[in-house]
């Protein structure tokens, strides 16, 4: 019989590429993670790893498990839900990430429905950037996120997440008609590896030219000060752009940014997902979009 938390492990290993990731992530050590996927290789009857010094790849049949993984460990989400549902309304702790933008704006009165409509959840909110939110679903860090996909940056896909649409907002520039008369300024964009910076370095190049940066910075109010204070231009989202400071244009872009409630595969009829999606599209209702 396989183990399903030995299962989990590999999927990791997959998704993380190294065993050193995977046990950072999970909080155990490198040779406990070793351990249990060689234990998984002995109830498995095959070899799973191939090991190459410090290096470990899958074989083709720890490809073909990894699938298999996936639909055992949906399965047991969506068994986990159904027990939930059975046992009562949604109550208890309820980890939810969210972007800045979406726990500046959307989140407070979606807590505020939460309260009334579930006494008995307790959210409980963590900051995180969109990029790493599927890791933090797949360990169970998180319960929910808020996650935003753009024009010109392909959505990010994990095979083990599911998501749900939410709303879509316009995207604006700062100071200049078009991205094409940005070409000699300079930019104010956010750190690498955040889905921001891609849309905004992917928006100059599709306008024909490499963005001059200047300052990289992730909170758009911040962003918006530097802009107020001659450090450059910058893309922002409508609803960071509600209230720009004195002095500010802003130019709306035929560009979207768009929000999703993401949460593992499977897991989206446990109660107390059910309430918090639907806490989000009530809260939606109230937003200037």
């Amino acid at each position: 019989m396989l183990d399903p938390r030995k299962l989990h492990l590999l999927r990791e290993l997959a998704q993380r590429g190294t065993i050193a990731a995977v046990a950072e992530a999970l909080s155990f050590t490198p040779s406990a993670i070793s351990q249990q996927l060689s234990a998984l290789e002995r109830e498995a009857g095959v070899p799973l790893l191939e090991r190459t010094g410090r290096t470990v790849t899958l074989t083709p049949a720890g490809h073909l498990l990894v699938e298999h993984a996936q639909d055992v460990l949906e399965q047991l989400e969506r068994a986990s839900a159904a027990l939930a549902a059975v046992r009562s309304g949604p109550s208890g702790p309820l980890r939810v990430g969210a972007f800045p933008t979406a726990a500046r704006v959307l989140l407070p009165p979606a807590l505020a429905e939460l309260s009334r409509a579930h006494p008995g959840l307790r959210p409980m909110v963590s900051e995180i950037d969109p990029a790493d939110v599927s890791a933090a679903l797949r360990a169970g860090e998180l319960d929910v996120a808020l996650v935003h996909e753009y024009d010109f940056v392909p959505p990010v896909t994990d095979a083990s997440l599911e998501t749900e649409p939410l709303f879509g907002e316009q995207m604006y520039l700062t100071d200049r008609a078009t991205i094409a008369d940005a070409r000699d300024d300079a930019w104010i964009v956010g750190k690498p590896g955040t889905l921001c910076h891609a849309m905004a370095i992917r928006a100059c190049q599709a306008a024909g030219f490499e963005p001059r940066v200047r300052h990289r910075i992730d909170d758009f109010d911040t962003v918006l000060a530097f802009v107020a204070a001659g450090q450059g231009v910058a893309l922002v989202p409508r609803l960071a752009a509600l209230a720009p400071p004195r002095g500010v244009t802003l130019t709306g872009l035929p560009l979207s940014r768009r929000t999703l409630a993401a949460f593992r595969r499977g897991y989206g009829e446990h109660p107390a997902i059910k309430a918090a999606v639907a806490a989000f599209h009530t809260a939606i209702t109230h937003l200037p979009l």
